[in-house]
């Protein structure tokens, strides 16, 4: 048996990324951290890769930190700690800066650092029957991994203030509704909806994606001004990439554009 805490698989072009503890609800293991993001970039550097799924398995995203592990974290100096913290501020980070989307498909719920873990991928596939919640202050913690970061982009002040300090779960349906769920799906089958979302951009080009991922994550916090330079930016790098070429070239002639067979080739590569 495999002592890996993250399973790898393909299907097509689509790496999927599945944390595996299932017997504690994929809560966080100390290996998590590196593991995923060690997968992460390989996926990016592998050609045959054009999007990733990242899931839990079984019947449960991830049920956040090992209350067990996090216990004995106050008897180590606070410099540890905040050592120990950076494996997954770095996840985090992995995430937003691979090139390639990350899609995350989320069964029967996601809490704390798990919650953190789902909405810092690009997209986010959930069960109908699935919930979100912010735990930390019923065991006497504050968030980590992004999570306010992240649920500022699309709730009130007021709203995310009431869910950290009451814990309380937030359904998938209300959260699809202010538009941090993409699709919402029957019980089962995040998943199998994630994997064709991520087949869909999968097809797209590589190098004009990683800069419009770029360009969605940094818009809601940039000023019109600098969010126009940034799209300058990539739209001039963008026009002088082979990418635009065999896009335009596709749509003049009349045919589908070959994205795929770009990733094996070296940038700007004619």
């Amino acid at each position: 048996m495999s002592d890996k805490t993250v399973l790898i698989t393909q299907q097509g072009a689509v790496r999927i990324l599945t944390n595996s503890n299932p017997d504690a609800r994929n809560a966080i293991t100390p290996t998590l951290y590196a593991e995923l993001s060690a997968a992460l970039a390989d996926a990016q550097d592998d050609p045959e890769v054009g999007a990733i799924v990242f899931t839990g398995a079984g019947d449960f995203f991830c049920s956040g930190g090992d209350l067990n592990l996090l216990a004995k974290r106050r008897e180590l100096p606070a410099s540890e700690r905040r050592e120990k913290l950076e494996g997954l501020n770095n996840l985090i980070r992995a995430i937003r800066d691979c090139g390639k989307p990350v899609i995350a498909a989320v069964e029967g719920g996601a809490a704390g650092a798990g919650l953190s873990m789902a909405l810092a991928c690009d997209m986010l596939v959930s069960a109908r029957d699935a919930f979100y919640t912010v735990a930390y202050v019923k065991v006497g913690l504050t968030p980590d991994g992004g999570a306010t970061a992240f649920l500022s982009e699309f709730v009130s002040r007021q709203v995310l203030t009431e869910m950290c300090l009451t814990g309380d779960r937030m359904t998938a349906e209300r959260l699809h509704a202010l538009g941090a769920v993409n699709r919402l799906t029957d019980k089962g089958v995040a998943l199998a909806e994630a994997v064709a979302l991520a087949a869909k951009v999968a097809n797209g080009p590589q190098r004009a994606s990683a800069r419009i991922k770029t360009l969605c994550r940094q818009a809601h916090r940039a000023t019109l001004e600098e969010q126009l330079e940034a799209e300058a930016v990539y739209m001039v790098e963008s026009q002088a990439d082979a990418e635009a070429a065999e896009g335009i070239g596709a749509f003049l002639g009349k045919r589908t554009a070959d994205f795929a067979a770009l990733r094996r080739q070296k940038p700007n590569a004619s």
